[in-house]
């Protein structure tokens, strides 16, 4: 029988929405943390999910602007963009010996975050799935698989077994990996390229694909090469391959962010990407260009 968790929610938007609708559906108790506004429609409403994945259905969940009492885990599911203002919602006292669990995208979140809470209670993970809140605890899950990969070096097995048997038994698959740098760094070898690229041009990925393949290929060879000097294996072959596979109309989150004049995770994907490059003496020619002409585009 899987323990029942309590579990907090920060940012209950696509990814944690669904995540918060799904936990909470199993029988765990969700608290979610947001503004005021969204957090009382959740309290009022709860969250509604369609998916074809999961069906559709709704749960009831708490909701609150700020964590005021102790959990067993705290999912971190804002963007880097929103990260420094939704951590005050999540007092270090409130959170106690909680498991931080941080869906973000990039590389250098757990640093931070083991900075401002216990360092060996942060689990970073790395989610698969195109999940979107189209209104305050309104949730459509597209694609067809929700796969987590949680990892930790330094947090005790038991926690992140437990967490993990939790999670796969509400729904998402999800395995605990050994090797925190290489599951940070698989998600940022595919995720740069792809957003640099679709966002640089405004193209979906089959445009993008064909009519940039030369500086698709170089974006894939930096990456992978940042990502082995870093200690994370690469293969640049796989990960052409993964993008060929994609529907041609497959966006990047960072493009429709930039469509929808939203902050882009630019920092966090590619300054990122340029700084370990820089700290390991690798050329990344193409991905400072981009970069660079991204920034000065505005973004």
């Amino acid at each position: 029988m899987t323990t029942r968790l309590t579990v907090a929610i920060l940012g209950p938007g696509g990814t944690g929405g669904l995540l918060a609708a799904l936990l909470s559906r199993a029988g765990h108790r969700v608290i979610c943390l947001a503004r005021a506004g969204t957090a009382d429609i959740l309290r009022t409403n709860g969250i509604r999910v369609r998916s074809g994945q999961f069906g559709d259905f709704g749960a009831q969940v708490e909701a609150d602007t700020e964590l005021r009492e102790p959990v067993d885990a705290c999912v971190i599911a804002v963007k880097h963009t929103a990260l420094d203002a939704a951590l005050s919602r999540v007092p270090a006292a409130a959170l106690g010996d909680a498991l931080v669990v941080p869906l973000l995208n990039g590389v250098e979140h757990p640093a931070a975050l083991r900075a401002r809470y216990r360092p060996d209670r942060v689990a970073p993970a790395v989610i698969r799935v195109e999940s979107t809140r189209v209104a305050p605890g309104e949730i459509e899950h597209g694609s067809p698989f929700t796969e987590i990969d949680l990892a930790g070096d330094d947090v005790p097995q038991p926690l992140l077994d437990t967490l993990a048997t939790a999670l796969t038994a509400a729904g998402p698959a999800t395995r605990v990996v050994d090797d925190e740098t290489a599951a940070l760094w698989a998600k940022m070898a595919f995720l740069a390229p792809f957003a640099l690229l679709t966002t640089r041009y405004g193209l979906p990925l089959g445009e993008a694909r064909t009519r940039h393949r030369d500086e698709l290929q170089a974006l894939v060879a930096e990456t992978a090469a940042v990502s082995r000097a870093c200690g994370a294996p690469a293969d640049p072959a796989q990960a052409l391959a993964r993008y060929d596979s994609f529907p041609p109309a497959t966006k990047s989150s960072m493009q429709r962010d930039a469509e929808a004049g939203r902050p882009l995770e630019l920092d966090a994907i590619g300054g990122a990407l340029l700084r370990a490059a820089d700290r390991n003496g690798v050329p990344a020619p193409v991905t400072a260009r981009l970069v660079s002409e991204l920034r000065a585009a505005g973004h």
